[in-house]
């Protein structure tokens, strides 16, 4: 197989009165192939290293792969931007799904599903909603607030401040009140860490900004995919980090144990280690391995 052969399409599909923008990834070759949706997470852009490293080797090993932006980020449409949506983004996914089934080079019956972090969470979501989803690979998900976090008492009172003040504007329709998604260890952030400095250097692309307005973070403190995911009927692969702090073990443990059918596979690295070229290459193979077996 050429694995250099790989070709993209930028594509649009509607979703929720937003046009989404999306690439589909495959072979030269037009027959109709599997296809992994890909959604990625919190504030993430399809054009981030990471989301192209997992499309390009899933394209390269025969299977197609289907990127896109959700609404308010990246390459897609909504005013303001910068925006997180839980309800927004799932409607996307499901949009994503019903738009990229018609596409000739795509196996209507053999759909997938990938997620990291938030986008880990949706993906088991809307499957739950998608009966006709066949496999799901869950990458280091959400399954709501983590026990503990980097942020101090008085920081967390600052933000509960920035977020009343977000939601204010949000009524009045004036602009958003931003803050950086990533932050270092002091910063208030959506989320904080020693390692903060080497995870936006990891996200850098084109469309990618390191700012979200923190209306989303009261959203997300109800947001449990645990709750709908004995609906799932497709096959779910867990990847999680043992050293995660951000998508932590008790939360996954309920996803996990919550699942009809999944595999689980953990690895010796933090949460923001997963989009590191040197593991996320390994973790790519892994979940090649899981796809060639679920569609042999």
């Amino acid at each position: 197989m050429d694995k250099g052969a790989v070709r993209t399409e930028r594509l649009e599909f509607q979703s929720g009165g937003a046009t989404c923008v999306g690439y589909l990834y495959r072979l030269e070759d037009d027959s109709p192939k599997p296809c992994m949706i890909i959604g990625s997470g919190f504030g993430g852009t399809q054009d981030t290293p990471s989301l192209i490293a997992v499309a390009t080797g899933f394209a390269q090993e025969g299977f197609c792969a289907f990127t896109f932006d959700y609404r308010h980020l990246g390459e897609s449409g909504s005013l303001p931007r910068q925006i997180v949506s839980i309800s927004g983004q799932q409607e996307d996914f499901l949009s994503a799904i019903r738009f990229i089934r018609e596409h000739p080079s795509v196996d209507e019956r053999r759909l997938g599903l990938w997620g990291s972090s938030l986008g880990g969470g949706h993906v088991i979501s809307v499957a739950s909603k998608a009966p006709e989803i066949k496999v799901v690979i869950a990458q280091i998900p959400y399954n709501g607030f983590p026990k503990k976090s980097g942020h101090s008492w008085w920081q967390r009172l600052k933000l509960l401040r920035l977020i009343r003040e977000d939601e204010k504007r949000a009524k009045k329709g004036i602009q958003p009140l931003y803050i950086p998604v990533v932050g270092h260890t002091g910063e208030l952030a959506v989320m904080v860490g020693s390692d903060a400095s080497r995870t936006i250097a990891g996200m850098q692309s084109k469309t990618w900004r390191n700012e979200v307005a923190p209306r989303v973070i009261m959203e997300m403190a109800k947001y449990k995919p645990s709750s709908s995911a004995r609906n799932v009927k497709a096959s779910v692969m867990i990847c999680y980090g043992e050293y995660d702090k951000e998508t932590q073990g008790p939360q996954t443990k309920e996803l996990i144990e919550s699942l009809p059918k999944v595999e689980v596979k953990a690895y010796p690295v933090t949460h923001f280690e997963f989009y590191e070229p040197g593991v996320r290459d390994g973790i790519i193979a892994d979940q090649i391995k899981f796809l060639r077996k679920m569609y042999s």
